[in-house]
């Protein structure tokens, strides 16, 4: 399998990262040790966590993921791994986390030793924020309106010099951003190099057919910023393998079990999934296997973070990394983005 450089370091990391936040949800300890096995044999090496899953969060599963990861990566060879994890930002919906989260020195250092024990390791390769402190566009957010109240909100400062401490520290090697605004992540690249900071190496952000909104802003600043994109969501919740088309719910289904993934449900999502299942049957080729190869082909992508409930899904998803898109499918996919240009931000 492709490997890519993460960011300015000399890392090397899979085309295909193993994303694992269905882990001690939908996935058992076993189930998931056989992903982890079957995706090293396919040549992957980046595998990404957070100190918050599963998903949905719940404090009777909290950290669960990680307890998994740490399990099957104590028997391993730990140098030949890439091994990502996240710091979770504020939010009511998590006070199970240290009585409700926040990105200050004290609640990072009490975070990385957490994951650092669950995950049975002494370092953490990426280390990244998983979404901002202040009131911003993020989790499908646009239209950005300014706050005129004072933001109680911990500053990036603050927050990277913390980061700075643990690299300095060697618990972390690399830090990195996620569900991160341009400004953001440009605010946090000026800060670095002004003091002296560890600098940003990635952004784990959103990036899919149904959203590609990345383009816009953030992708000039990965490829200038040598920030690259960690793609989630390629699949849209599974939206993207057609399996919900017609209405359809699938039993076991992440979108049948869950009422609150509501990003890539709407009726426009609806149409252009179509329109994008067309051009895939078109061609020949799976829906599934071609909104992968798309995320994948991106040159601001560093890596393309897939996740399966089921060995069967895991496989299609590991199969992509053969796919080629032509320039005339390229075409046909761009008609469609420019009919329904982003349906599901």
């Amino acid at each position: 399998m492709e490997r890519r450089i993460l960011g300015n370091t000399d890392l090397e990391v899979s085309v295909l990262c193993l994303g694992t936040m269905t882990w001690g949800e939908q996935n058992s300890l076993k189930e998931a040790h056989e992903q982890l096995d079957r995706s090293v044999a396919a040549g992957i090496n980046f595998i990404d966590a957070a100190e918050m899953y599963p998903v949905p969060p719940r404090a009777e599963t909290q950290g669960s993921t990680e307890i998994y990861l740490g399990e099957w990566l104590r028997r391993q060879s730990r140098d030949q791994l890439v091994i990502a994890t996240k710091v979770a930002g504020p939010g009511d919906w998590l006070s199970h986390i240290r009585k409700g989260p926040r990105l200050t020195r004290e609640h990072i250092e009490q975070a990385v030793n957490d994951s650092l024990k669950r995950l049975q390791t002494d370092y953490i390769d990426l280390y990244q924020v998983h979404w901002p402190e202040r009131r911003t566009n993020f989790f499908g957010k646009l239209a950005y309106q300014a706050d005129d109240r004072e933001d109680e909100s911990v500053a990036i400062e603050t927050t990277l010099e913390a980061l700075d401490g643990l690299v300095r520290s060697g618990k972390v090697r690399h830090i990195g951003l996620s569900n991160e605004t341009a400004w953001g992540a440009m605010h946090y690249l000026q800060l670095a190099g002004r003091h002296g900071y560890s600098r940003m190496v990635s952004i784990q952000n959103p990036y899919n057919l149904l959203n590609r909104s990345f383009e816009v802003g953030l992708a000039e600043v990965s490829h200038r910023e040598k920030l690259g994109l960690l793609a989630y969501s390629p699949l849209a919740f599974g939206v993207l393998t057609g399996k919900y088309l017609g209405g359809k719910r699938p039993d076991g289904a992440r979108l049948t079990l869950y009422d609150r993934f509501s990003r890539y449900t709407s009726e426009t999502a609806e149409a252009a999934t179509q329109a994008y299942a067309d051009v895939a049957q078109a061609f020949g080729i799976s829906l599934t296997q071609l909104a992968l190869a798309f995320v994948t082909s991106r040159p601001f992508v560093t890596s393309n973070i897939i996740g399966a409930t089921q060995m069967a899904q895991l496989e299609e998803n590991l199969d992509s990394v053969s796919m080629e898109l032509s320039a005339e499918l390229l075409e046909a996919l761009d008609k469609v983005h420019h009919r329904y240009t982003y349906p599901c931000p």
